[in-house]
């Protein structure tokens, strides 16, 4: 298979993924879950189960666009008006600095017209997609064990474990897929400082990234029983003029049965469902 059909496979499998997604989305009234939230025996606010982004997809943030969206436009040649994930700045664009512009700008042409496999997207190769984009594409589970807060997805056997107590992040050298979170309950939101980030993977499909310098400030604002918003402010200033911030919206998904999406070098299912397996 070439590596041109090898992305249009990619990009495919991911458009059809993402429609039996949106065909599995909850129902428009919920049962509405007990609000304020009952706590757990260390005093957390009980808010786990499976949660998913109500507008997801990773195609890009700014727009804030899915695969599906992204391949649907391609076909009919209209483009569907969507809002950035940013809200800060207001304008709704990350604040790059000229370098890093030049370089998100080059990292997408590259990607539109792929000569190398690293050309090709972090996320369809395979990587961990990393924080906070694990928060804008596949559902997670939250658990919620005496003095931290775990999270879990079925797609790439990706998982975080946030202790509670204080404890210092790792040493500086080293960097993880989905970086060094640190959490702490203000009321019902939880407060998560991240660092240590390998920042190996990209933000969304069109290159848009930070650097392993990055600190990431997540909040996950409880709204309701069943509504969560996700803030990401990311600081970084090797890539960025200042610091800046992105929010995604999650529903609760009470009948979600995870299945295993084992993602993987070398995988032929999106090109066998494509149709285009060679």
């Amino acid at each position: 298979m070439t590596l041109h059909n090898a992305l249009m496979a990619s990009g495919i499998g991911a458009a059809l993924f993402a429609v039996s997604l949106s065909a599995q989305a909850p129902p428009p009234q919920m049962p509405a879950k007990p609000w304020p939230p009952a706590r757990l025996a260390d005093g957390q606010p009980d808010v786990q189960g499976s949660w998913r982004s109500i507008n997801g997809g990773t195609h890009s943030i700014d727009p804030a666009k899915s695969s599906n969206t992204d391949f649907e436009e391609r076909l009919s040649g209209k483009v569907t008006p969507t809002v950035s994930r940013v809200v800060d700045p207001v304008d709704g664009h990350i604040p790059y600095q000229p370098w890093a512009a030049a370089l998100q700008k080059g990292l997408q042409a590259a990607y539109e017209n792929p000569t190398k496999p690293e050309h090709i997207d972090t996320q369809t190769r395979c990587f961990v997609p990393g924080v906070p984009r694990l928060y804008y594409f596949p559902t997670f589970r939250i658990l919620q064990p005496p003095g931290s807060v775990i999270m879990v997805w079925d797609e790439y056997h990706a998982f975080r474990v946030i202790p509670l107590d204080g404890r210092p992040h790792v040493g500086s050298g080293v960097k993880l897929w989905v970086g060094d979170g640190r959490g702490r309950w203000e009321g019902t939101t939880l407060i998560v400082e991240t660092t240590n980030v390998k920042a190996k993977s990209r933000l969304d499909v069109v290159g848009d990234f930070f650097s392993d310098k990055a600190r990431i400030t997540e909040r996950f604002v409880l709204v309701d029983g069943n509504t969560l918003n996700y803030e990401a402010t990311i600081t970084d200033p090797t890539v960025f003029t200042r610091p800046w911030t992105m929010r995604v919206t999650q529903r609760r998904m009470p009948d979600e049965e995870f299945w295993e999406w084992a993602c993987h070098e070398g995988e032929r299912d999106a090109a066998v469902t494509a149709g285009t397996d060679k």
